[in-house]
This record gives C-alpha cells, sequence and structure tokens, in this order.
C-alpha cells in the first residue's frame, strides 16, 4: 500500500539511515530522450538536510545525466529499497538541484559529508527539495545480504588526483548521452 506524507518522519529518516544504497532518476523532457537510472550508496554520501531536503554527494563518474536533467528540467525521484528487514520502498520525488563548486552554498553543504566531501572525485552536491514522500510494500524486492562497500570509485579517483579528474571531467561530462550540457568545464 502506498502512503504518501509531505514530511519525513522520524521513522523515514531512520529508514534511509539504514540503506546501504539508492537509485536516482531523471529524464529529459524530449518525447526520445533517455530515462537515467543510477545506483549510489558509498557511506557517507547521503544526508537528510531537514523535513523536505536531502542532499548526496556526486561522485565523478561515466556519465552526466543526472546533472544535464536536472539542469534542463529539475524533475528527480530518489528510491530506497529494504534488502534487509521487514520489507519496504521508499521514494523521494522533487525538484532537484546540482550545486557545483563555485556555488556559494557548496561548501556549507559539503561540510554534512565529512567521509567523502574532501576527496577529488567529488563533483558537486545534488540536493532535492520533496514535493512527495511516499512508503510503499516492497514484497517483491528480494532479501540480501550486505557484505561490504566497494573502494573502485574513490580509488579511481585518489589515483587520478585532482587534475586527472578534471581532466575526466572535460572530455566525459561535458554532456549527456541526449547532447544536453552537463559540467562547464
Amino acid at each position: 500500500m502506498d502512503e504518501s506524507r509531505p514530511k519525513l518522519n522520524a521513522k523515514q529518516k531512520q529508514f534511509i539511515a539504514e540503506q546501504k544504497m539508492f537509485f536516482v532518476a531523471t529524464a529529459p523532457l524530449a518525447d526520445d530522450g533517455l530515462i537515467n537510472l543510477s545506483p549510489k550508496g558509498l557511506d557517507g554520501t547521503f544526508v537528510v538536510l531537514d523535513d523536505q531536503t536531502v542532499a548526496y554527494l556526486d561522485l565523478t563518474g561515466s556519465g552526466v545525466e543526472t546533472i544535464a536533467h536536472l539542469n534542463e528540467n529539475s524533475r528527480i525521484c530518489l528510491m530506497f529499497c529494504a534488502f534487509e528487514g521487514r520489507p519496504n520502498i521508499f521514494r523521494i520525488q522533487g525538484r532537484g538541484e546540482v550545486v557545483l563548486p563555485e556555488h556559494e552554498a557548496f561548501e556549507s553543504l559539503l561540510a554534512h559529508f565529512p567521509e567523502q566531501g574532501d576527496g577529488p572525485g567529488v563533483r558537486s552536491v545534488i540536493r532535492i527539495h520533496a514535493d512527495r514522500i511516499a512508503d510503499s510494500c516492497g514484497y517483491g524486492v528480494p532479501l540480501m545480504e550486505y557484505k561490504e562497500q566497494r573502494t573502485e570509485l574513490t580509488d579511481w579517483a585518489e589515483k587520478q588526483g585532482t587534475e586527472g579528474v578534471e581532466r575526466y571531467q572535460r572530455n566525459k561530462n561535458r554532456t549527456s548521452l541526449d547532447g544536453l550540457p552537463g559540467l562547464p568545464v
């Protein structure tokens, strides 16, 4: 059963804190544009800012779809699934904003991510203002056992160093797969 609320309650905040992974979905406005769905989940990269606002640390990756879509239309959906314990699916649908390092709010937002915020792979902070917050049953989500965090993404960024990551962003993060503007590099 889908249960929607206008604000995050304590139970939902606890559920979010317990999850090791979440998914981010965005789409361009064009009818023939590609919908993007990305898994996220490194420890210390998600935070609840208030009852209607959350944020996650956006690390340099192979694509720039989320940034491009948010810059075009700001629509976003986050989904958390209970792979352990009681079944539950939790979604936050709303308006996202890309906060780049040159933005005046970047440093204050970055302070919410002490575990990951100073790494060379940090690309932006994605801040989401919720329009709809909803739980649903999750009965079809399989039970899975968590093993450990992967380190490949942060290892790669550390090996590249700041200059290598910036070079990668210039080469790979300028436009989305649909040709929308990505990072202003």
